[in-house]
């Protein structure tokens, strides 16, 4: 049975908000989280090596845009032990409004930085400094966004509500790439510069939205029986390091995979000469598209065959698929890159991202709960977010074969870690409990 099921009866003190407006609140927000994250990874990946690094190597300067793009998962732990800390003492939504806030800002400021032919070595360095606050700040919002809809959901459709606002990272995934798309042609450094610009505007809109829904009834609930803890991201990792080891593992096919199919193969097929950047983009922009459905499915799938199963359809078949993807991109057929990008989205990465939510959340009891899920979650992003750099190294020593094994790789750690793991979904937990005190009776009986 979930740990948390004991803590998620609400009484009438922690009334809940509406399920679909609390969800979709979060998922909106997250859309704008992920575009500041996600255009930043485009960035690199087509404009950072020459315009902050000035080098006329090209797998140079993809390397050195790629480390920048690693600092800022390296410091996505630190923001998830603060939003595990202030979002199990004070309250989700307080610390998704300032993470908001903070990587708005932090977005827009890199929008406006001269670059290394105006100020030299201090440009990738100012860049550098903001990628780490970005870091921290992108750390600190998927926990409580996730818990807002898994906390104000029923408990036999968290799996559902808690897909929503993961649908945020397809989501501002399109609006990124699409931006990027749009804008390319605008000459000069605008055509990085005004997706960089526009998270001003996208941040004003989030706050609007998450500024108008209620706090976590399950916090509610916590903070009016006293169950609050002094440090609960440190009690966290005391008491539950196992369970954070563990969603590490869980979710380095999904994080790992989709960063190795989004971010790193746009720079593959102009390293290997196969076909423009943007060819990709568009695949991603398909797959992310077809995402805002898939995730949905596959997280109302949880809720009726568990948490697990659904899973191991992703981490398998990023374990089937990591060679074939690198064959139908090797084509250089902008129809075969297509169909790559977007099967490894919809099917690797889609089943695994849709139920983390609630599988994670259940994991943890609700005065622990933002700390856990934050923990684990972020852990797993000091791995994922150098997982650019080394295919792009692999592919130097090995070709395409070294990212294609990477990516097998990872499926094959997330899918032995998942068997590993209990299942949680209520409707599962309670059958099979439900059997077993049947089987019981009829020995008794017999």
């Amino acid at each position: 049975m979930s740990t948390s099921s004991t803590t998620d009866a609400q009484p009438p003190v922690a009334k809940k908000d509406n399920a679909v407006k609390v969800s979709l609140a979060s998922m909106i927000g997250t859309v704008v989280e992920s575009y500041d994250f996600f255009i930043y990874a485009t960035a690199s990946a087509t404009y950072f090596g020459a315009v902050f690094f000035a080098t006329d190597d090209p797998l140079v300067g993809a390397l050195a845009s790629f480390a920048t793009l690693a600092i800022g998962f390296l410091f996505r732990p630190l923001g998830g032990y603060l939003a595990g800390h202030f979002g199990d003492r004070i309250g989700r939504k307080r610390v998704l409004i300032w993470s908001l806030v903070v990587m708005g800002v932090v977005t827009t400021l890199i929008g406006v930085l001269p670059t290394f032919a105006t100020i030299g070595i201090a440009a990738p360095i100012m860049l550098i400094l903001l990628r780490v606050i970005q870091g921290v700040a992108y750390g600190a919002e998927w926990g409580g966004a996730v818990l807002m809809a898994v906390e104000h959901a029923p408990t036999h459709r968290r799996g559902f509500f808690g897909a929503l606002p993961q649908i945020g990272i397809p989501g501002g995934l399109l609006v990124a790439n699409g931006t990027i798309l749009a804008t390319s042609g605008l000459p000069g450094d605008w055509a990085w510069r005004v997706p960089f610009l526009l998270a001003s505007v996208m941040v004003i809109i989030g706050l609007f939205i998450r500024l108008k829904v209620a706090e976590s009834p399950a916090f509610e609930q916590a903070k009016e029986q006293g169950e609050l803890l002094k440090q609960p991201a440190l009690e966290t990792l005391k008491q539950d390091w196992r369970v954070i080891v563990r969603i590490i593992g869980l979710r380095l096919a999904e994080t790992g995979g989709y960063y190795v199919t989004t971010a790193f193969t746009v720079t593959y097929v102009g390293l290997a000469s196969i076909t423009a950047g943007s060819n990709v983009l568009i695949g991603t922009l398909v797959g992310s598209a077809l995402g805002l459905g898939s995730h949905l499915l596959f997280g109302a799938l949880s809720d009726r065959i568990g948490r697990k199963k659904v899973f191991l359809i992703g981490s398998v078949f990023t374990i089937l698929f990591g060679i074939p993807m690198f064959l139908l991109i090797n084509t250089g057929s902008l129809v075969m890159i297509v169909i790559a990008i977007a099967l490894s989205l919809l099917l690797s990465h889609d089943p695994i991202f849709a139920v983390e939510s609630s599988w994670f959340s259940e994991l943890f009891p609700a005065n622990r709960r933002t700390s856990g899920i934050s923990l684990g979650y972020n852990g797993a992003a000091i791995i994922a977010g150098f997982l650019p750099f080394i295919a792009t190294a692999a592919y130097g020593w090995m070709g395409w074969m070294g990212p294609a094994l990477l990516l097998t790789l990872l499926g094959v750690i997330s899918t032995l870690t998942a068997i590993t793991a209990r299942e949680t979904a209520p409707a599962v937990v309670g059958a099979s409990a439900a059997a077993s005190d049947t089987r019981i009776a009829e020995r008794v009986s017999a």
